[in-house]
């Protein structure tokens, strides 16, 4: 007598591009899952509603699917462990309660019925919990294409940590660059002070110039990263200081053989590195998230001198350039004809003297409102 050829219970479900279907068959063992342009065959020892026994099926499928594409997965209801047979074409993976398998459909469409015949098989019935109707399945794989192209767009763009992280790498080290020529600055002022005393006033142009022409060109990096949103500094008082010193460094010491030997250089150099070595610092610990009470505490109280300081310094050495551009008529020019009358770059300096205070007054204010923001008292409770 021939033994009786035993079905599991198959549900299947579809969408436009796939098939679903789950084998309710648990501890399955010796799996024979095969594929061919339109015919499924599944043959397994497991537990299923005749007990532990050898279970088998197939379907011929109303249209071709891809034998070559589809994938067997064993999903577990109660975990998540599983065991793993290697076929000749795919990788198994089978748990204990149930197998699912996805087949690819050839061509992307909607099937009236998942088997050629027209009579379902007495072992198949509908997946309700994977269901759609051609609609919803159409929404749905709307939104899965628009979240692979989210996702191909987030790819391309880089993922918001890995930005950050980028961000934070980049601002690390302009500061730590910027950090380091200030400091060169600073220390080679103060030894060269020490070893050769109020001399060294007289000569800091040319020790010190071409590492001062560096960091405040690259500082043009701090008002283009407020501009643009990297920082959130504001971009009024990164502006105002850059134009400020790079108006001194490069036309009043730059242009002006006569202002290099003077004693005042040093003291613009001096005042304008105090502060950098401690505010760089400061940035460079923000973007590690690190806070040092001590060097906060620095950057946020040495302005309150030294930048006054160094704006009266600024302000001396536009004083004393006035009568030597003056004396060589540099950037004087003639209005033309009928006015023909001299302007002298002086006359330019005056004004610039009125906007500098201008310009310590704004970033003062500012600076003062990131003190009080950090250090202002908090307000006592009303008894």
């Amino acid at each position: 007598m021939e033994n009786q050829v035993l079905t599991p219970h198959v549900y299947w479900a579809q969408r436009h591009r796939e098939l679903y279907l789950r084998v309710e068959l648990s501890d399955v063992q010796n799996p024979a899952i095969s594929i061919t342009e339109n015919v499924l065959h599944f043959k397994a020892q497991g537990h299923g509603a005749k007990g532990d026994n050898v279970y088998e099926f197939h379907l011929e499928f109303l249209d071709l699917v891809k034998p070559e594409d589809w994938l067997c997965r064993g999903l577990l209801s109660i975990g998540i462990s599983s065991s793993s047979w290697e076929g000749e074409l795919e990788v198994y993976k089978l748990t204990q309660r149930q197998v699912n398998i996805t087949v690819q459909k050839k061509v992307s469409q909607w099937w009236e019925r998942l088997t050629k015949q027209e009579k379902r098989p007495l072992f198949l019935a509908p997946d309700f919990d994977r269901w759609l109707d051609e609609s919803d399945a159409e929404m749905e794989l709307r939104a899965k294409e628009e979240e692979r192209l989210n996702k191909l767009r987030l790819e391309s763009q880089g993922s918001p940590e890995t930005l950050t992280s980028l961000k934070k790498g980049y601002l690390f080290m302009y500061n730590f660059v910027q950090f380091l020529g200030f400091s060169w600055i600073f220390v080679n002022m103060t030894v060269r002070f020490f070893i050769l005393g109020k001399e060294s006033f007289y000569d800091t142009f040319h020790t010190s110039a071409d590492m001062m022409y560096f960091c405040q060109m690259l500082s043009a990096v701090e008002t283009i990263n407020a501009a643009i949103g990297v920082t959130k500094s504001p971009l009024m008082p990164c502006f105002i200081q850059l134009c400020g010193r790079n108006f001194i460094l490069f036309i009043i010491f730059g242009t002006m053989e006569e202002m290099q030997n003077k004693a005042v250089v040093f003291f613009v150099f001096y005042s304008w590195s105090a502060v950098e070595i401690f505010r760089y610092p400061f940035y460079m610990l923000s973007c590690l998230d690190m806070d040092w009470k001590v060097l906060t505490w620095l950057r946020y109280t040495l302005w309150i001198p030294l930048y006054p300081l160094g704006c009266l310094a600024e302000a001396v050495s536009v004083i004393q350039s006035i009568p030597v551009f003056n004396e060589t008529g540099r950037f004087s020019f003639t209005l033309p004809y009928p006015v023909k009358i001299k302007v002298r770059f002086s006359f330019f300096l005056q004004i610039y003297l009125i906007m500098l205070f201008l310009g310590l007054y704004i970033n003062f204010r500012h600076l003062y409102k990131q003190r009080r923001r950090r250090y202002g008292q908090k307000k006592k409770k009303v008894h």
